[in-house]
């Protein structure tokens, strides 16, 4: 059975669509099950130890879990810095969209591996000149 965070969270989701001239555009996939989870977000300007998610938005193709986790992610990491936003663990997720069931989790892994790969190719681009 599905909390009603998570249902609320499905069938309101927050931030989905693409963030404009994003920093990082990311897409995972689950092999398990073929969940797929596409990340945009966009920085704010200094070093990767202060800089915040300014914007991050999602697009999913996936069971109620995997879109539930994807809008509840974006929802906790925005204005977050980066240190802090890759601290977030997959406890904490199930937890924000008020608890999986077992055969579920994999959606907040999902969110956490796509957000953990689009923090990395946002760092890994070189700095804009100027």
């Amino acid at each position: 059975m599905l909390s009603p965070q998570t249902l609320d969270h499905f069938q309101n989701p927050r931030n989905s669509g693409q963030v404009a001239s994003p920093d990082s555009t990311v897409q995972l996939t689950n092999p398990a099950c073929g969940d797929i989870l596409k990340l945009t977000l966009k920085l704010s300007a200094g070093p990767a130890s202060e800089a915040r998610i300014e914007d991050i938005r999602f697009l999913a193709q996936g069971c109620v879990p995997s879109i539930a986790c994807a809008s509840a992610l974006t929802e906790l990491v925005r204005g977050q810095t980066i240190p802090a936003a890759r601290a977030f663990t997959r406890d904490q997720l199930i937890q924000a969209v008020g608890g999986l069931p077992r055969a579920s989790t994999h959606a907040a892994q999902l969110a956490l591996d796509t957000l953990t790969a689009a923090l990395a190719a946002a760092l890994a681009k070189p700095a804009p000149p100027g």
